[in-house]
């Protein structure tokens, strides 16, 4: 019984070969721990992927009428394929779970008893089968199209054109339908969230408190997540459990969303209510600029007001009510055309102050806000008169100075924690140190990067699918597993994958913490007096809190 040509040309020994080869590949460990229905996922993927790509690449080898194994050849090949197969997949299966445990193991927590290979197995074959039929649907697709054009064009050309005519369609479906169609669904609950009213946060009445009846800022207007910040800002009593001088209230200034329809009003506004609020008198003042939902980090924010005894000024402006990553497909613009504004507003004020009389000026930025804050700060403008320094967290692999530092860091130093030049302008440090070395006294700007060695997010790169990126070489960070291999494809695959899950485990991947705030902002900002010993008892002030998200 001869099967028909169309399925024949849809079953590969070699694609089966390498659809389970990626399928065991993405088994391997990688920079953070998974769910078994995560993993079968990936792998489902990865080996749909890989068995489409040989395929291609099969195709290509008959267009260009290179010779095949036929009859007898053909069935051992298949047989040898099947047997290489089953072996592949037991193989993998078996050290599915010694895998997961030492991804575990890297980011300190406990092994599983088991990875739930056969879980794994089956949910992933169910969905790769899934994958397999869109991808015959579109092969069924471009031969009916390639039929029609074979009445019209020459049949080569006619393949060559029904292959971008699908293609094209198909991305346009994906593009146009599905993904705006996304998009829409999650705006209106991501805008709800946002002007949600919670009961537990209080309007503040204090006149210099944005968000009170005084303040230019209307409090059901300033978004969730910036009532949040201003209402739980510590209190004078809180901060006198460490500092014994004399300690004022933090001034936070904080503008939504909804506050008013430009990026370049709310910068405006931001800034008279940063005047009013007293916001120019005070020793530091931070520029923030928040991720897509506008969520201003605790740990970050709070432990400078403890530093510096409450003689801060922090100020930011919401661009949007997405998530990161839905902000930056929707809307990437948003992001920093606001930071820009915001930035500008602040500084060109600032420098219009007496500089004895005018606070030290820094800005902050974590995950996609570091990124914003990075390419929209005009470093060579500001060295007529320079602030005074910058704490970049979490920086995605894209972002601008980020990049610049790793790509072109000093040649003894590894991807993950790079030095950079003489170390008076930039340092990278990560939760195990880094801002102590052979480095020249710091410059009139300091500027420090805090990553950490296992965050998918910082790094992240499209070249892995060719190439093992450089934090894969020795000695790699203490986070990441040295039993993580690079594969072909399916690491770049693994890396994007974790991005999705990076916050699930504290102080490791994209989930920063309060105590290694402490020591970048040390590092910054130089607070007057500081000790090791200071160091080590706010550590245990916010350890004691415990994470905050």
């Amino acid at each position: 019984m001869k099967l028909p040509e169309a399925i024949k040309d849809n079953l590969s020994p070699i694609s089966l070969i390498v659809a389970v080869s990626f399928f065991g590949a993405a088994l391997t460990p990688s920079l953070m721990p998974r769910e078994p229905i995560i993993q079968a996922s990936l792998c489902a993927v990865v080996a749909s992927l890989g068995y489409e790509a040989t395929l291609l690449a099969r195709a290509l080898w008959r267009y260009l009428e290179l010779p095949e194994l036929k009859d007898r050849a053909r069935r051992l090949w298949v047989v040898v394929a099947l047997v290489i197969s089953v072996t592949i997949i037991i193989y993998s299966l078996s050290k599915a779970a010694s895998w997961q445990n030492a991804t575990r193991a890297a980011v300190d927590l406990p092994p599983l008893e088991t990875a739930a290979p056969f879980f794994i197995f089956f949910v992933g074959t169910f969905f790769g089968l899934l994958l397999w039929s869109v991808f015959r649907l579109a092969g069924l697709a471009r031969r009916l199209l390639s039929a029609q054009l074979d009445r019209f064009v020459p049949r080569r050309i006619g393949i060559v054109l029904s292959v971008t005519l699908v293609a094209w369609l198909f991305w346009a479906l994906i593009d146009g339908a599905l993904v705006r169609n996304l998009f829409r669904a999650a705006d209106t609950p991501f805008l709800a969230a946002d002007m949600l009213i919670e009961p537990d946060i209080a309007q503040p009445m204090s006149p210099v408190k944005s968000g009170s009846p005084n303040s230019l800022i209307r409090w059901d207007e300033m978004g969730r997540r910036g009532r949040q910040y201003v209402a739980n800002a510590p209190t004078k009593e809180e901060i006198a459990e460490f500092y014994s001088g004399q300690i004022l209230e933090p001034v936070r200034v904080y503008v939504g969303r909804r506050s008013a329809e430009t990026a370049k009003e709310r910068a405006n506004l931001a800034l008279r209510e940063l005047i009013r609020v007293g916001g120019f008198e005070r020793k530091a003042l931070v520029v923030g600029v928040p991720p897509g939902t506008g969520w201003m980090d605790p740990g970050a924010h709070d432990t400078l007001d403890f530093m510096l005894g409450g003689n801060v000024a922090t100020v930011a402006v919401q661009y949007s009510y997405l998530t990161s990553f839905l902000s930056l497909l929707a809307n990437p613009e948003y992001g920093t055309e606001q930071a820009a504004a915001l930035f500008n507003a602040i500084y060109d004020y600032w420098t219009l102050l007496p500089k004895d009389k005018r606070p030290d000026f820094y800005v902050f930025g974590i995950s996609q806000g570091a990124f914003n804050s990075q390419a929209t700060l005009p470093l060579f403008d500001l060295l007529g008169d320079p602030i005074q320094g910058a704490l970049w967290t979490g920086s995605p692999f894209f972002s601008r100075y980020w990049a610049e530092v790793r790509n072109n860091r000093n040649e003894d130093s590894p991807a993950w924690r790079p030095t950079f030049g003489n170390g008076s302008l930039v340092r990278v440090m990560d939760q195990y140190g880094g801002l102590d070395g052979n480095f020249t006294e710091w410059g009139p700007i300091r500027a420090v990067f805090l990553n950490y060695g296992s965050d998918p997010i910082v790094n992240f790169t499209y070249d892995s699918a060719i190439r093992p990126p450089a934090w894969l070489n020795e000695p790699r960070a203490p986070d990441v597993s040295d039993k993580l291999s690079w594969f072909p494809v399916v690491t770049m695959l693994q890396i994007a994958l974790d991005s999705l899950f990076a916050l699930d485990v504290p102080r490791f991947g994209h989930y920063y913490i309060a105590p290694d705030y402490i020591d970048a902002w040390a590092a910054v900002v130089e607070p007057e007096g500081w000790t090791d010993e200071k160091a080590r008892q706010l550590k245990a002030i916010f350890e004691k809190r415990g994470p905050s998200m």
